[in-house]
Protein backbone atom coordinates (compact mmCIF):
# COMPACT_ATOMS: atom_id res chain seq x y z
CA UNK A 1 0.00 0.00 0.00
CA UNK A 2 1.12 3.61 -0.58
CA UNK A 3 1.89 6.01 2.01
CA UNK A 4 0.96 9.21 2.40
CA UNK A 5 3.04 12.42 4.17
CA UNK A 6 1.32 15.44 4.64
CA UNK A 7 3.04 19.04 4.70
CA UNK A 8 1.22 21.63 7.04
CA UNK A 9 2.66 25.38 8.55
CA UNK A 10 -1.35 25.87 10.04
CA UNK A 11 -4.66 24.70 10.50
CA UNK A 12 -4.29 22.09 7.73
CA UNK A 13 -8.07 22.70 6.80
CA UNK A 14 -7.45 20.55 3.46
CA UNK A 15 -5.26 18.03 5.77
CA UNK A 16 -8.12 17.58 7.12
CA UNK A 17 -10.61 16.58 4.89
CA UNK A 18 -7.84 14.39 2.90
CA UNK A 19 -7.44 12.18 6.09
CA UNK A 20 -11.53 12.12 6.42
CA UNK A 21 -12.29 11.27 2.83
CA UNK A 22 -9.56 8.51 3.12
CA UNK A 23 -11.42 6.54 5.68
CA UNK A 24 -14.84 7.62 4.46
CA UNK A 25 -14.16 6.72 0.78
CA UNK A 26 -11.79 3.68 1.66
CA UNK A 27 -8.95 5.72 -0.29
CA UNK A 28 -6.21 2.75 -0.82
CA UNK A 29 -3.64 4.53 0.70
CA UNK A 30 -1.93 4.55 4.56
CA UNK A 31 -1.81 8.31 6.12
CA UNK A 32 1.54 7.72 7.36
CA UNK A 33 2.40 11.00 8.99
CA UNK A 34 1.36 14.24 9.45
CA UNK A 35 4.71 16.97 9.39
CA UNK A 36 4.47 20.63 10.55
CA UNK A 37 7.11 23.21 10.07
CA UNK A 38 5.51 25.25 12.91
CA UNK A 39 5.66 23.85 16.34
CA UNK A 40 2.23 25.87 16.94
CA UNK A 41 0.20 24.32 14.05
CA UNK A 42 -3.13 23.73 14.80
CA UNK A 43 -3.53 20.92 12.02
CA UNK A 44 -0.61 18.71 14.31
CA UNK A 45 -3.59 18.55 17.22
CA UNK A 46 -6.95 17.93 14.48
CA UNK A 47 -4.46 15.34 13.10
CA UNK A 48 -3.22 13.51 16.40
CA UNK A 49 -7.25 13.70 17.59
CA UNK A 50 -7.78 11.98 14.07
CA UNK A 51 -5.26 8.79 14.98
CA UNK A 52 -2.56 10.30 13.10
CA UNK A 53 1.04 10.47 13.97
CA UNK A 54 2.60 14.20 13.64
CA UNK A 55 6.42 15.27 13.37
CA UNK A 56 7.41 18.31 14.02
CA UNK A 57 10.62 19.84 11.85
CA UNK A 58 10.94 23.24 13.10
CA UNK A 59 12.64 25.81 10.73
CA UNK A 60 12.43 29.12 12.73
CA UNK A 61 15.68 29.65 13.18
CA UNK A 62 17.47 27.16 10.99
CA UNK A 63 20.42 28.62 9.33
CA UNK A 64 21.30 26.04 7.03
CA UNK A 65 19.63 26.05 3.67
CA UNK A 66 16.60 24.83 2.47
CA UNK A 67 17.96 21.69 1.01
CA UNK A 68 19.43 21.29 4.65
CA UNK A 69 16.12 21.41 5.65
CA UNK A 70 14.38 19.38 3.57
CA UNK A 71 16.38 16.67 3.91
CA UNK A 72 15.21 16.47 7.80
CA UNK A 73 11.79 16.13 6.38
CA UNK A 74 13.04 13.63 4.07
CA UNK A 75 14.19 11.67 6.61
CA UNK A 76 10.93 11.56 8.93
CA UNK A 77 8.88 11.15 5.52
CA UNK A 78 11.25 8.21 5.33
CA UNK A 79 10.93 6.75 8.84
CA UNK A 80 7.00 6.48 8.10
CA UNK A 81 7.69 4.67 4.60
CA UNK A 82 6.97 7.43 2.75
CA UNK A 83 9.53 7.28 -0.35
CA UNK A 84 10.12 8.01 -3.28
CA UNK A 85 9.15 4.54 -4.70
CA UNK A 86 5.92 4.03 -2.28
CA UNK A 87 4.96 7.20 -1.18
CA UNK A 88 2.72 10.55 -1.91
CA UNK A 89 3.55 13.85 -0.40
CA UNK A 90 1.14 16.33 -0.17
CA UNK A 91 1.56 20.08 0.86
CA UNK A 92 -1.22 21.44 2.51
CA UNK A 93 -0.30 25.06 3.66
CA UNK A 94 2.94 24.12 3.88
CA UNK A 95 4.49 27.85 3.75
CA UNK A 96 8.36 26.81 2.76
CA UNK A 97 9.36 26.94 -0.78
CA UNK A 98 10.70 23.34 -1.05
CA UNK A 99 13.98 22.98 -2.76
CA UNK A 100 14.73 21.75 -6.37
CA UNK A 101 16.67 18.45 -5.38
CA UNK A 102 13.20 17.58 -3.00
CA UNK A 103 10.92 17.89 -5.81
CA UNK A 104 13.15 15.68 -7.93
CA UNK A 105 13.28 12.91 -5.61
CA UNK A 106 9.90 12.74 -5.12
CA UNK A 107 9.14 13.77 -8.50
CA UNK A 108 5.25 13.02 -10.02
CA UNK A 109 5.00 11.84 -6.05
CA UNK A 110 4.64 15.38 -4.90
CA UNK A 111 0.80 17.24 -5.38
CA UNK A 112 0.37 20.95 -4.20
CA UNK A 113 -3.31 22.67 -4.83
CA UNK A 114 -3.49 26.44 -5.46
CA UNK A 115 -6.58 29.14 -5.37
CA UNK A 116 -6.96 30.04 -8.76
CA UNK A 117 -7.59 28.01 -12.36
CA UNK A 118 -4.02 27.61 -13.53
CA UNK A 119 -1.85 28.96 -15.20
CA UNK A 120 -3.73 32.29 -14.58
CA UNK A 121 -2.41 33.75 -11.07
CA UNK A 122 -0.07 32.30 -9.71
CA UNK A 123 1.96 32.99 -6.64
CA UNK A 124 0.77 34.43 -3.55
CA UNK A 125 -2.76 36.08 -3.06
CA UNK A 126 -4.13 34.39 -6.17
CA UNK A 127 -7.68 35.01 -4.59
CA UNK A 128 -6.90 38.71 -4.73
CA UNK A 129 -5.02 38.87 -8.01
CA UNK A 130 -8.16 37.35 -9.96
CA UNK A 131 -10.20 40.08 -8.09
CA UNK A 132 -7.82 42.98 -9.07
CA UNK A 133 -7.64 41.98 -12.65
CA UNK A 134 -11.62 41.92 -12.99
CA UNK A 135 -11.96 37.96 -13.72
CA UNK A 136 -14.98 36.43 -13.75
CA UNK A 137 -14.17 33.09 -13.11
CA UNK A 138 -11.61 31.67 -10.25
CA UNK A 139 -11.25 28.29 -8.30
CA UNK A 140 -8.78 25.96 -7.79
CA UNK A 141 -5.90 23.49 -9.26
CA UNK A 142 -4.40 20.27 -7.74
CA UNK A 143 -1.26 20.01 -9.88
CA UNK A 144 2.43 18.05 -9.51
CA UNK A 145 4.56 20.35 -8.15
CA UNK A 146 7.74 20.70 -10.25
CA UNK A 147 10.59 23.48 -9.86
CA UNK A 148 8.68 26.39 -11.04
CA UNK A 149 5.79 28.28 -9.14
CA UNK A 150 2.96 26.45 -9.41
CA UNK A 151 3.79 25.25 -12.79
CA UNK A 152 3.50 21.71 -12.33
CA UNK A 153 1.28 19.59 -14.27
CA UNK A 154 -2.51 19.84 -13.55
CA UNK A 155 -4.36 16.99 -12.56
CA UNK A 156 -7.48 18.56 -11.48
CA UNK A 157 -9.92 22.20 -11.43
CA UNK A 158 -12.78 23.05 -10.50
CA UNK A 159 -14.34 26.93 -10.90
CA UNK A 160 -15.74 29.26 -8.74
CA UNK A 161 -18.04 32.23 -10.13
CA UNK A 162 -16.70 35.67 -8.76
CA UNK A 163 -19.40 37.73 -7.42
CA UNK A 164 -19.56 41.65 -7.62
CA UNK A 165 -19.52 42.14 -4.43
CA UNK A 166 -16.72 39.37 -3.60
CA UNK A 167 -14.55 40.14 -1.03
CA UNK A 168 -10.54 38.27 -0.84
CA UNK A 169 -12.03 37.01 1.70
CA UNK A 170 -15.48 35.81 0.67
CA UNK A 171 -14.08 34.44 -2.92
CA UNK A 172 -11.55 32.25 -0.75
CA UNK A 173 -13.79 30.59 1.72
CA UNK A 174 -16.11 29.57 -1.54
CA UNK A 175 -12.85 28.60 -3.24
CA UNK A 176 -11.62 27.07 -0.22
CA UNK A 177 -14.77 24.22 0.10
CA UNK A 178 -14.01 23.63 -3.85
CA UNK A 179 -10.36 22.71 -2.42
CA UNK A 180 -12.24 20.09 0.02
CA UNK A 181 -13.62 18.31 -2.29
CA UNK A 182 -11.07 17.99 -5.08
CA UNK A 183 -7.35 17.64 -3.41
CA UNK A 184 -9.28 14.27 -1.62
CA UNK A 185 -10.39 13.45 -4.96
CA UNK A 186 -6.89 13.93 -6.84
CA UNK A 187 -5.16 11.69 -3.83
CA UNK A 188 -7.79 8.88 -4.78
CA UNK A 189 -7.15 8.86 -8.38
CA UNK A 190 -3.09 8.75 -7.24
CA UNK A 191 -3.58 5.99 -4.78
CA UNK A 192 -5.57 3.77 -7.51
CA UNK A 193 -2.83 4.45 -10.05
CA UNK A 194 -5.36 6.30 -12.43
CA UNK A 195 -3.18 9.33 -13.28
CA UNK A 196 -0.71 9.39 -16.20
CA UNK A 197 1.45 11.85 -17.07
CA UNK A 198 2.37 12.60 -20.42
CA UNK A 199 5.10 15.58 -20.52
CA UNK A 200 3.24 18.66 -19.14
CA UNK A 201 -0.33 16.68 -19.59
CA UNK A 202 -1.96 14.76 -17.22
CA UNK A 203 -4.33 11.82 -18.32
CA UNK A 204 -6.76 9.99 -15.70
CA UNK A 205 -7.30 7.06 -16.82
CA UNK A 206 -11.10 5.31 -16.46
CA UNK A 207 -11.51 2.22 -13.62
CA UNK A 208 -10.70 -0.61 -15.09
CA UNK A 209 -8.85 0.16 -17.59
Amino acid sequence: MLHLGILISGRGSNMESILKAIKRQKIPINPAVVISNNPGAIGLKIAQNMGIKTAVVESRGFTGNRWDYDKKIIQVLSEHGVTEKNGLVCLAGFMRIISPEFIRKYKNRMLNIHPAILPSFPGLHAQRQALEYGAKYSGCTVHFVDEGVDTGPIILQAAVKVKDDDTEETLSKRILAKEHAIYPQAVKLFAEGRIKTFGRRTKVKSRGR
